[in-house]
């Protein structure tokens, strides 16, 4: 008799590259929404009264729960122990409901509600609208990282032994195509009904990518009935919380957690100022400062997938990373030390080139790596902590480099907000700060190529078997 050989889903190339898509489209609509004011923070101090100090609480406030709440290590639990289909619905339906949240807050309606009132009558320095969008924010970052961890995990699933590194870097560059539309889109969608119609239409692309998770979610489902799964996925071996510790005393997992929060730290809290802090280099509008940051994600976008296919093929992948700290740190310094006579478009055009290629380097390079050093069973709780380690510093950076911002600007947010002409923000300390982090993921790069010699991770190997 003939025996019949049945072939996966996951071993079409059609289904597999349909499911990245399809994952990679919400990504493209969270990154949007992360993003969505940050274009517009002279908006936001002028029409909401929010100071620097206000925009940086912001911007942590998206990591507020998942690091004093431990909701991202909830999250990694939860993606091993219910599987990948059950947190992917969680985690869109929580950015849905955090999204509006934020917008609500933004809206003239909320202002005239007695919820507003409340609001007011405590930390008065901090705005009502700013208070419940910290709330807002701080669901909807619940729901992105829960999110992130998950495509992860889903990507692992479908590309193990195959274009695992080029399916990362794809899915990076669609998400960070979601920051280029944001910096092009979002200053445009200001000028016709101001910063609550730019948060709409962020919560208006979260809805379609909501339904995207949901159209992959069948394709879950069948693949896993094809692999003789359980309907919720779970692994093989009972997933325990002792699995934590297992995870924290790993020495590739630290060194990867560890080079993930300072390389982050020093990208995602820039994109919130940089729009501000290349408007007042160079004395141009906020919507042109907008246009030249959009480039920023360009260079992350294109050379991404190549990375990830350079590192199927031929690897070096902590290398790599180290590279990307190098870049990142010399970007930084640019920003910070040339001086405003010299800096010009072409000069600040290139140096956001050079720190796009720094943000493909790293991550393309990491995110692959992680399952090289921790077993399959608690990969979803080693992505969570990761994004929970990462989320540290993308809570407290914010806040530092608007504290910063102001401290080493006296006097300037009132004189922006009494409507004195030529005021603006001097960012030598802050991108200081940011090249600091960049010198640290440096250092911690070497460690990590130790490491990886000394346990044999393979993190120098090729991921394509």
């Amino acid at each position: 008799m003939t025996k019949t050989i049945k072939t996966l889903l996951s071993e079409s190339k059609t289904a597999r590259w349909i499911a990245l898509v399809l994952i990679s489209l919400t990504m493209f609509f969270a990154y949007f929404f992360i993003d969505v004011v940050a274009p517009l923070q002279k908006l936001l101090e002028t029409n909401y009264k929010w100071t620097p100090e206000v925009f940086g609480m912001l911007g942590g406030s998206e990591f507020f729960l998942n690091v004093f709440a431990g909701f991202l290590i909830l999250s990694g639990i939860i993606l091993d122990k219910m599987g990948i289909r059950f947190t992917m619905i969680t985690a869109g339906l929580t950015m849905v409901i955090g999204a509006a949240l934020k917008f609500y807050a933004l809206t003239e309606s909320f202002a005239v509600t007695g919820l507003a009132h409340w609001f007011d009558s405590f930390i008065v320095s901090i705005p009502a609208s700013a208070k419940l969008a910290f709330i807002g924010f701080a669901i909807f970052g619940i729901g992105v990282e829960m999110a992130g961890i998950t495509v992860s995990k889903t990507i692992v699933k479908w590309f193990r032994g195959k274009e695992m590194a080029l399916a990362m870097g794809l899915e990076m560059a669609l998400a960070r195509l979601g920051v280029f539309a944001v910096f092009q889109l979002s200053p445009i969608f200001a000028e016709n009904g101001g910063v609550s119609n730019s948060v709409f239409w962020g919560l208006l692309f979260l809805c379609i990518g909501f339904i995207t998770f949901f159209i992959y979610t069948f394709m879950d489902k069948a693949l896993d009935k094809e692999l003789d799964l359980k309907a919720s996925s779970e692994p093989s071996e009972e997933f325990k919380l002792s699995d934590l510790w297992v995870i924290l005393t790993n020495p590739g997992f630290l060194a990867i957690a560890g080079l993930c929060v300072l390389f982050y730290s020093a990208i995602f809290p820039f994109q919130k100022f940089a729009t501000d802090m290349l408007a007042s280099k160079l004395s141009v509008d906020l919507k042109t400062a907008s246009q030249f940051v959009s480039f920023f994600p360009i260079g992350a976008m294109i050379l991404t997938p190549f990375i990830g296919f350079y590192l199927d093929k031929k690897g070096f992948g902590a290398s790599l990373m180290m590279y990307g700290a190098i870049l990142l740190t010399i970007s930084h310094l640019i920003f910070a030390l040339v001086p405003a006579d010299l800096f010009t478009v072409p000069v600040a055009l290139i140096t956001i080139i050079i720190l796009g290629v720094a943000f493909s380097l790293v991550p393309a390079s990491m995110w692959p790596s992680l399952p090289k050093v921790v077993e399959d069973r608690y990969l979803g709780s080693a992505y969570g902590l990761t994004f929970w380690i990462q989320n540290m510093g993308l809570l407290g950076v914010p806040i530092l480099i608007g504290w910063a911002l102001s401290a080493s600007n006296p006097g300037v947010s009132d004189q922006i907000l009494a409507g004195v002409e030529g005021a603006k923000y001097n960012y030598t300390v802050p991108e200081l700060i940011f090249a600091g982090f960049g010198f640290l993921a440096f250092i911690l790069s070497f460690y990590l190529k130790h490491v990886d010699k000394k346990h044999g991770y393979g993190l120098e190997l090729p991921n394509k078997k």
